[in-house]
């Protein structure tokens, strides 16, 4: 959402009103917010929209061109309340500060104007302040370009400096967008007229902000991103794609624009390689409910399930490796022998974890020291997360192993965790220099322990314990002379001595050599002055300012000293997180009772007891225990079976049996334990699932249409390496047409694809395509009636279902009992023909008047208790019935 564009600057609008329009024309699609004190106001357009966007009052100042001027204003000691409120409803924000004291401004002139400038403008992907950012969620600014058939997706992660860049497929653009999620994404404009480019953009789910398309130009991206690097070349970094070095460009333009020229602390561009992580499209992430249910709670996500880290960044982390699988064997082994390590030393582990608890931030500590943005308590988060780094790399030497010994990913956290002399020396600095609990902001000062500058204390001495000084110097002066002084002080001359008239002639007499000065007589009283007062005086008027002077100064030299260790203590960040999540997973794979996945890369799926982690651990909370199943997929072999056909009625647990093996793949490649008794793995290159039904109005698209779109990515893009859920393919449509589509489906991804799918439908008729298709089989979930009652078992068996059992399931969910008796009669009607009549009118399906349902048949308990009288009966015979009903069958 834009901002007004500015108003013309007249000619005679007064220099305040002119500063404001000037750089409301440098920002036009900002809402900027102008310094004036101790508020931040708009005014004009911008003002009008604040004040409806954030409920705050709208008021007059002045006039321009005839009319008044609209203004609304927020207090500066408020204001990141009020920045999250715009940025959340989509709007960016340009700050423009006052760069100088007022009363500097006052030298040029009495009618100057204090220099007011824009430093930074606020974005839902440039946000730095804790906050404005959610503590365990990435916030990411990515950046799209396209040339031919190749695409590249490049990232910052400005709160953390995190740069990252990956070239795919044209076609894959939006499964690489999808796993990322973006909070702001930059296109150049012409990117928008490509439907497909468009149409991935908009399921990012972040804000789109176009920018013109030279900035995306190659040699001009290059340059912008090398003088982002202060680097000469981009060579050091890698060897990047045009494609890529383009997508770099707009971000390096963006950063230039939205943080006025400040460089923030970014890591080298880290490229990465396509067949590095398994590919899942946005519309399966939706299905599986990765990181957000489908009503876009994290409340009941995948992740929500697994998540056990103690600290932001470690959530933060976790987060990116199940939203990213990774589909090479040999880096998920290197993290499951992490976790593996941890789940074996469980005191270790708890110990580790209680080391972590309440670790700050490092990483965006850093980040806002870097931009010039950060407080005394990011320093003061620095030292902790120093200190705790300290006592983690301790207790984790006490496991009594060598370093060779440690897992490669628990060795090279060890190793990052270790500082230099310069690292070590910081924490020295820091743990001396700052109080316990800093304030936060640089301007209000007490942040700087006494004792760190000799100089500070004295000066917070003359500010705090002026009196005492005074009074000690009164009494030196006292005791000196043999005169009783009195030190005094007012606003006109400040501290002066005073004393009696007879005491003063003399002093007076003697003039500068008795050391004491004249300043003033009065009617009963002479003011005397000396040349260490005037000095002192002069110094205690300044002193709050000296003060407060110097803890700045003090906090630039510390925050220079961090910021020239960046890279080391991002290192020492990165492995404070990947400890939390080796251990997190650890203590998730112990409480869920997980197993290690064997990975390779084979093309088998095969698990035993497998388990749905997020619906597990539901009915668990309910007192209800979990069905585990079994499945077996093979891409290869001649009695491989890779396409399962899954039936069974509905609310049998067909839908949750496919997304729990879907959710084990991601699980398993993410580098976790599994909620199983055994799996083996051949990695997959790309996950979909297409399980639910839903329109996309927005793009005109019915429930079918959109079935079938997604049915078409699936079918188009499956490899013989991928994984294929699929439910009621089909459905959407006239019986025939959808039996048709699915029985297609089936044997295009047996034949062609190759992949292994679990294909869930209601069309018995797919069942027998097992006879037909060698490598397909059957499944189905397992249900009973007893006594009338439909009873779910949860189970899948092989075979195919015999029956839909939806007549019964109607009746569970309270369709009326004539609806119910009227559709049984209906179905034996269909089901005692061959085929489906030709007309529907060859039934009596639609006999007006009331229909009586068939009275409920009663058991024979209900037979005998009709016949009972139970004021009748003496406490004997009632006892013998009790005895009678008990051996009766119901």
């Amino acid at each position: 959402m834009n901002a007004p564009s500015p108003p013309p600057v007249p000619a005679d609008a007064s220099p305040m009103m002119a500063q404001y329009l000037a750089a409301k024309a440098r920002q036009p699609d900002a809402l900027l917010f102008f310094r004036m004190g101790d508020f931040y106001e708009l005014f004009f357009e911008d003002a009008e929209v604040a004040a409806e966007t954030l409920g705050i009052t709208l008021t007059r100042r002045g006039k321009h061109q005839g009319g008044d001027i609209p203004m609304a204003g927020v207090p500066v000691h408020a204001v990141d309340g009020y920045l999250a409120r715009l940025i959340r409803a989509g709007f960016k924000v340009a700050v423009c500060e006052q760069l100088e004291d007022p009363a500097e401004a006052k030298k040029r002139g009495s009618k100057a104007v204090v220099h007011r400038d824009v430093v930074r403008v606020v974005t839902p992907g440039t946000l730095t302040e804790d906050s404005l950012l959610e503590a365990g969620r990435a916030n990411r600014l990515a950046a799209i370009a396209v040339r031919g058939d190749r695409a590249a997706l490049a990232t910052v992660e400005l709160s953390t400096g995190e740069v990252e860049s990956l070239a795919v497929a044209r076609d894959q653009l939006g499964a690489a967008l999808a796993a990322v999620r973006p909070s702001e994404t930059l296109a150049g404009d012409r990117l928008f007229a490509d439907e497909a480019v468009a149409s991935a953009l908009k399921m990012s789910g972040g804000v789109v902000q176009p920018m013109a398309q030279a900035l995306a130009e190659p040699k001009a991206a290059q340059d912008r991103v090398e003088r982002l690097y202060g680097a000469a070349t981009l060579d050091g970094f890698g060897q990047f794609e045009p494609v890529e070095v383009a997508a770099l460009g707009l971000i390096a333009a963006y950063i230039e624009t939205t943080q006025a020229g400040k460089l923030p602390a970014l890591k080298a561009p880290r490229r990465l390689a396509e067949a590095g992580f398994m590919a899942i499209d946005q519309a399966t992430r939706v299905s599986l409910e990765i990181d957000r249910t489908q009503t876009g709670n994290r409340e009941g996500s995948l992740i929500a399930a697994v998540d056990r880290t103690v600290t932001a960044p470690g959530a933060r982390r976790l987060a990116e490796r199940i939203s990213r699988p990774l589909s090479d064997p040999a880096a998920i082994v290197a993290r499951l022998d992490a976790v593996g390590w941890f789940l074996e030393r469980r005191d270790s582990r708890r110990a580790l974890r209680n080391d972590l608890k309440g670790a700050p931030d490092l990483a965006r500590a850093l980040s806002r020291l870097a931009l010039g943005r950060g407080g005394p308590r990011d320093l003061a988060a620095l030292r902790d997360g120093l200190a705790r780094a300290a006592a983690v790399l301790a207790g984790l030497a006490k496991a009594g192993e060598p370093l060779s010994g440690y897992p490669s990913e628990v060795a090279a956290a060890c190793e990052a965790l270790t500082p230099s002399d310069d690292g070590a020396a910081l924490a020295v600095d820091l743990d001396r220099a700052l109080v316990e609990q800093p304030g936060h902001l640089v301007r209000d000062g007490g942040f700087v322990a006494r004792g760190w500058s000799d100089d500070l204390d004295a000066a917070r001495t003359l500010r705090d314990d002026s009196r005492k000084v005074i009074a000690d110097l009164e009494a030196r002066y006292q005791t000196d002379s043999g005169l009783p002084f009195r030190a005094k002080h007012n606003a006109v001359i400040g501290y002066f001595l005073e004393i009696a008239p007879k005491y003063a002639e003399g002093l007076i007499r003697q003039g500068a050599d008795s050391g004491f000065i004249h300043r003033q007589t009065l009617a009963n009283q002479v003011r005397f002055t000396t040349v260490e007062l005037a000095e002192l005086d002069a110094r205690i008027s300044q002193a709050g300012d000296r003060a407060l002077a110097m803890e700045v100064e003090i906090f630039d030299s510390l925050r220079q000293q961090a910021v020239n260790l960046a890279d080391a203590l991002r290192s020492m960040a990165d492995a404070l997180a990947e400890l939390d999540v080796a251990a997190a997973l650890a203590e998730w794979a112990e409480e869920a009772r997980c197993v290690r996945p064997l990975m390779d890369r084979s093309t088998v799926f095969e698990v035993e007891a497998g388990r749905h982690p997020v619906v597990e651990a539901a009915v668990t909370r309910e007192g209800e225990p979990f069905t585990p199943n079994a499945c077996q997929l093979d891409g290869a072999g001649e009695t491989a079976r890779r396409l399962m056909i899954v039936t069974g009625p509905n609310m049998a647990g067909k839908s949750t049996f496919l997304r729990q093996n879907a959710l084990l793949v991601i699980l398993a490649q993410a580098g976790c334990y599994v909620p199983a008794t055994s799996l083996r793995l051949g990695v997959v290159d790309r996950l979909f699932s297409r399980v639910g039904a839903g329109d996309d109005l927005s793009r005109g698209r019915s429930t079918f249409m959109t079935e079938m779109v997604e049915t078409a990515a699936i079918l188009t893009q499956a490899t013989d390496r991928s994984f294929v859920v699929l439910d009621e393919i089909g459905r959407g449509t006239a019986t025939y047409d959808g039996l048709a589509i699915a029985w297609a489906c089936a044997e295009y991804l047996h034949d062609q694809a190759r992949c292994r799918t679990l294909f869930a439908t209601h069309y018995h008729e797919l069942a027998r395509l097992e006879g037909r298709l060698e490598h397909l089989g059957n499944l189905s979930m397992r249900a009973r009636e007893w006594n009338g009652e439909l009873v779910f078992l949860h189970e899948a068996g092989p075979g195919a279902a015999d029956r839909s059992y939806g007549v019964q399931v109607a009746r569970l969910a309270g369709v009326p009992p004539a609806v119910v008796c009227r559709a049984q009669e209906v179905l034996a009607r269909l089901e005692g023909q061959e085929a489906p009549p030709s007309r529907l009118d060859d039934l009596p399906l639609f006999a007006t008047g009331p229909h009586t349902p068939a009275p409920p048949r009663r058991s024979l308990v209900e037979a005998a208790l009709q016949d009972i009288e139970p004021d009748d009966l003496s406490p004997r015979e009632a006892l013998d019935i009790l005895y009678r009903l008990k051996g009766l069958k119901t």
